[in-house]
């Protein structure tokens, strides 16, 4: 263990080991325990330095959890500790659980509201780490009210702060993504009127939300007013903003955009390239993108694999297949070597155009060449196989996937279950159904539709009925396909509802509802959400709150989208007392609460802060734990 009998050893410890990150977390909690008990107590920026060591190390738990033991010794933090932590909370990873995102960020409003208590006031850092984290969870309208108290110096804190580029940035980044777009150039023109100056990330954010919501002009216009102010965006700028224009099937842009690039001196790289080629081709414009290969090899840029695969994916999806053969032998006179991916679109159009023997040999030539079959490759040519009644061949092949090293999966024996059963051989399916149990695959929605299927055709009812059974044991959830088999069913009904629900037809999607039981099928907690949602669309709130009761008399369970369906709807009529009651009734019942749930709680507490009381009822980030 580090030794920090004395302030000059701690600071050694804070200022080379915490500075580089090259500490364990074992160390930095026996440093904490060592100076949290030193008499007298060392300077806050000791605890400051270890607790920003921690966040930098993504140590983001262990930092609070130290921050709530110094805080409870009555130890005064100062404005950079509450910067730390509240950077700590807001930044949780976008892999994490909604829900804990949401539970963080209302820690975060938190402790913000707390510092005035602590003689802190609030900088721009402090205001942009809250904004930040309220725009990472998609709370963008708290995000801007926040903005605007900082700049106008009223609100609850009540501190004018100068707005930066960085607030600037996240906030119209966060508005283009939520469609604000209005509101995000408002704040645009704001920050220059500032004197701020926009950099690449300001135009960049922009421009990729025009592209997101078809302002193509606009967008190709800012890029011409950035590129006029000096303001130098890269390759990878120019990349990401062209994606943008290929996905949206804008691919006049997109290649007026490339010649830009090469107008204005920024040299095109394989990925811009790239990204180009596969627009063209989505967009069905083959020819086209073949002569893109020509001219990025003409001006000294070198196609990788990835090139090469879409382009021959292209052809093959245009049933250019001889075209595609001469790419593949191009590629690899040009020295770039296939591989799986390039070889499976060529495989499967084979296959399409009933020449399955053409494209085994190709699988065979893959072998020759060292490529790495894969199981997706095999699956294709056995589907072909099993659909022009070819079993003993698919089987054949089948069974030489594990001499080549490639496991079978679900996709495998579903496909050979399902020609088995097709060609009536149910005992071979049933063995096979056997056979991936044992092996550790275990079956999904379409594997056991096969066999229900199967049995039907040759009236095994037995049979049927176990293996229905069987999926509801392994846990596998019917599919609409499942119970149209079965019942021909429910699940249709719910189709049918929703439909009428969505285009307005609610009369009529009741009289449906109502009609179930006459034809002897039961509705389920999905058949009453469509409905209920459909009434609180039309704001029948009495209607739904009704429907609510009355599937409860039947039995039926509301769920936790039934209770978020209500709430959000009595939420948007401002009846916060009907949503209080709600949540009390799930946390009753134990209803798993989502992010949904979360976001309702925090729009409750945003218009109302005598709700507080409403944290205590969410578990994972109840007010008891709240720094």
């Amino acid at each position: 263990m580090p030794s920090v009998a004395d302030q000059t050893s701690l600071d050694k410890f804070l200022n080379e080991k915490c500075r580089s990150g090259n500490f364990s977390l074992h160390e930095a909690h026996y440093v904490f325990n060592c100076i949290i008990q030193r008499q007298p107590t060392p300077p806050i920026s000791s605890f400051n330095k270890l607790f920003a060591a921690l966040v930098k190390n993504k140590h983001n738990d262990d930092a609070i959890s130290l921050f709530k033991r110094f805080n409870s010794t009555g130890l005064l933090p100062d404005l950079i500790t509450f910067n730390i932590l509240l950077n700590c909370l807001c930044n949780v990873s976008r892999a994490r659980d909604g829900l804990c995102r949401e539970g963080r960020i209302i820690k975060a409003t938190c402790l913000f509201k707390k510092m005035k208590a602590f003689g802190c006031r609030p900088d721009v850092v402090t205001y942009g780490t809250i904004i930040n984290g309220l725009c990472r969870t998609r709370n963008t309208s708290a995000a801007l009210k926040l903005h605007e108290e900082m700049v106008k110096g009223n609100g609850e804190i009540g501190v004018f702060c100068e707005p930066d580029i960085v607030s600037y940035n996240m906030l119209i980044d966060g508005l283009c993504k939520d469609g604000l777009l209005e509101k995000a150039k408002e704040l645009f023109s704001e920050m220059t009127s500032r004197g701020i100056n926009p950099n690449v990330v300001s135009y960049t954010s922009l421009i990729h939300g025009l592209c997101c919501w078809g302002k193509w002009e606009e967008a190709k216009d800012l890029i011409v007013e950035m590129m006029d102010q000096q303001v130098q965006a890269n390759v990878v700028t120019f990349s990401v903003i062209m994606d943008e224009f290929c996905k949206k099937g804008n691919i006049i842009i997109a290649n007026e955009l490339l010649e830009l690039m090469v107008e204005r001196g920024v040299k095109p790289n394989t990925i811009t390239y790239n990204t180009l080629i596969d627009g063209i081709c989505k967009n069905g414009k083959i020819d086209k993108a073949n002569e893109l290969l020509e001219l990025m090899i003409q001006r000294g840029v070198n196609p990788n694999t990835v090139t090469y695969n879409t382009l021959i994916d292209g052809f093959c999806k245009n049933g250019k297949i001889e075209k595609a053969n001469e790419l593949l032998k191009l590629m690899i006179q040009r020295g770039v070597n296939p591989n799986t991916v390039t070889y499976s679109p060529l495989i499967d159009e084979l296959c399409k155009n009933g020449k399955i023997d053409k494209a085994n040999e190709l699988l065979e030539l893959m072998s020759q060449r060292g490529v790495n079959l894969n199981t997706v490759t095999y699956n294709i040519l056995i589907d072909s196989f099993c659909l022009v009644g070819r079993i003993d061949d698919a089987r054949e092949l089948f069974d030489a996937m594990t001499n080549k090293g490639c496991r079978h999966d679900v996709f495998s024996y579903s496909i050979m279950i399902n020609g088995y059963c097709k060609n009536r051989k149910l005992e071979e399916a049933i063995s096979l159904y056997k056979e991936m149990i044992s092996v550790g695959v275990m079956p999904n929605v379409t594997t056991y539709t096969t066999m229900l299927r199967g049995f039907f055709q040759v009236g095994m009812i037995t049979h049927a009925k176990k293996m229905f059974g069987d999926m509801r044991l392994n846990n596998v959830a019917p599919n609409e396909y499942t119970y149209n088999t079965l019942i021909g069913g429910i699940e249709t009904y719910n189709c049918l509802l929703h439909g009428l629900c969505k285009t307005g037809r609610l009369e009529f999607a009741c009289k449906l509802f109502h009609k179930l039981a006459q034809e002897g099928l039961l509705p389920n907690v999905f058949t009453y959400n469509i409905i209920i949602n459909g009434f609180c669309k039309e704001g029948q709130l009495k209607e739904a709150n009704d429907l609510l009761s009355n599937m409860e008399e039947k039995g039926y369970a509301p769920n936790v989208i039934t209770y978020n369906t209500l709430m959000h709807k009595f939420l948007h009529n401002d009846e916060a007392t009907k949503v209080v009651e709600l949540l009390h009734v799930m946390v009753e019942r134990n209803i798993m609460l989502d992010a949904s749930t979360a976001s309702i709680v925090i729009n409750l507490l945003l218009k109302n802060e005598e709700y507080c009381e409403c944290l205590n009822w969410l578990p994972s980030f109840s007010t008891q734990e709240s720094t």
